[in-house]
């Protein structure tokens, strides 16, 4: 690959070291203990999908603004770091999460700051993308990146389960107590997850601050950014709909990502309250999910860079829709509308398939979407199209989890609460029918 070798493993690097907070606590070891400890999934995912929603929100309001900050700032890397301390805070913090006496709200509180953390620090990264390839290699540049994040996050699932996980009965998945004398009475192995997703961050961000460098540019200090950023978005959201084919899939994508993560964020507490699941049986399907998205974020990379991304997209958007009516249709005792005996394995394995369906789509679809926001975007505004792409990313994700939340609490029922997620998915790919696979540059 074309560009400064070095620097682009170091951006690497930092979807290794932030994934974890995806693949440990937002989805398969915190998510499923959270639903454990309270003892009721439908409890469990309402109180999680009020608590995203509402990190969410903050993230919508405060994401287009700190975008264009630092757009007129001088530089995107002491945001990132700012970003990162909130990161590493906020993941530490769910230690705190103790089965006798569980402050939810608490807990919440650090989990969404982390989140926060994660979701800004990872917009800023997106946007280094132009300053460290060519264009004709970004396609591969992103499924690679998504590649090694999936990676990271299955080495350090798999740690978690082999070392600290005490959920089999206080022991981990080797049959041994946690690791560091931690106390399975307390669950002190199946919390360390917070403090070893920071850990882990701390460790792994390091290459990044040493190998990317930002180009050096003129900019404003701080105060100043902010007082001409505001003017500046007001400015560009006024004329986004001028320019139809990006404006399109802003749209589209507003939608299908913020289902992708409903998925992400929710298949974890379906599997404990629908199947039962331990987090043993979490972290096989963590796993098994975590490769086949890396193989298929690498193999969608390269299919972009042959026939470009809006059929990678439209490919993975379309088995997404399939695969979220599918969950709807899997339970203890039913699978697909067949009924199953009482412990028939059946309900275990079409799960584990789902899981493996999900990672694969959805590591094609989140690195094909990054390369087809650059064929809408003005070459000569590639960083204010990136902040684009940011705000719409944002400004809705709080959607599907509180349409998640609001459905399982009106219906009562953990299984029909995740429908809403086969509507977002539809949304974003009719909405693709009006992007020009090049862009505006088509016309």
């Amino acid at each position: 690959m074309q560009g400064n070798r070095k620097a682009i493993w170091g951006w690497y690097f930092f979807d290794w070291a932030s994934q974890p907070y995806n693949t440990l606590l937002l989805t398969f070891i915190f998510g499923p203990y959270i639903t454990s400890v309270m003892g009721d999934g439908t409890a469990a995912q309402t109180i999680w999908g009020y608590g995203i929603a509402a990190t969410g929100f903050v993230i919508a309001l405060a994401s287009p603004i700190l975008g264009a900050i630092a757009d007129h700032a001088r530089g995107r890397m002491p945001f990132i770091k700012v970003f990162s301390v909130m990161y590493v805070i906020g993941a530490a913090g769910l230690w705190l999460a103790h089965p006798q006496d569980l402050n939810i709200w608490l807990v919440m509180m650090f989990f969404g700051l982390g989140l926060i953390g994660m979701e800004f620090a990872t917009s800023f990264t997106n946007a280094m993308m132009p300053d460290l390839a060519p264009p004709d290699q970004i396609g591969r540049m992103s499924g690679s990146g998504w590649a090694f994040g999936y990676l990271g996050g299955v080495l350090a699932l798999a740690v978690m389960l082999l070392a600290f996980d005490d959920s089999a009965n206080g022991r981990t998945l080797l049959g041994n107590p946690p690791a560091l004398g931690l106390d399975p009475e307390t669950r002190e192995g199946t919390r360390f997850v917070g403090p070893l997703t920071a850990l882990w961050f701390m460790l792994f961000i390091i290459p990044f601050f040493l190998w990317v460098k930002e180009p050096r540019k003129r900019g404003l200090p701080v105060a100043a950014a902010a007082r001409a950023a505001v003017p500046d978005l007001m400015h560009s959201l006024r004329h986004l709909p001028a320019r139809q084919s990006l404006f399109a899939y802003l749209m589209s994508s507003m939608f299908y990502r913020d289902a992708l993560n409903g998925i992400y964020a929710f298949g974890g507490i379906y599997a404990a309250g629908m199947l039962g699941w331990q987090p043993v049986q979490m972290g096989i399907f963590g796993i098994i999910g975590a490769l086949t998205g890396a193989l298929f974020a690498w193999i969608g990379g390269r299919a972009d860079g042959r026939f470009g991304p809006k059929p990678v997209i439209v490919t993975s958007l379309i088995a997404l829709t399939a695969i979220a009516l599918a969950v709807v249709f899997v339970s203890r005792d039913q699978v697909f509308g067949i009924a199953v005996a009482p412990g028939s394995p059946l309900p275990d394995v079409a799960f584990f398939t789902l899981g493996a369906l999900i990672g694969a789509a959805g590591g094609a679809l989140q690195s094909a979407s990054r390369t087809m926001l650059l064929r809408q975007a003005d070459p000569a505004r590639l960083t204010e199209a990136f902040g684009l792409y940011a705000l719409t990313g944002k400004a809705t994700s709080f959607l599907a989890p509180l349409l998640i939340a609001v459905t399982t609490d009106l219906s009562g029922s953990q299984r029909i609460g995740i429908s809403p997620l086969i509507a977002l998915f539809l949304i974003g790919l009719l909405l693709l029918a009006y992007v020009k696979p090049e862009g505006e540059k088509q016309a």
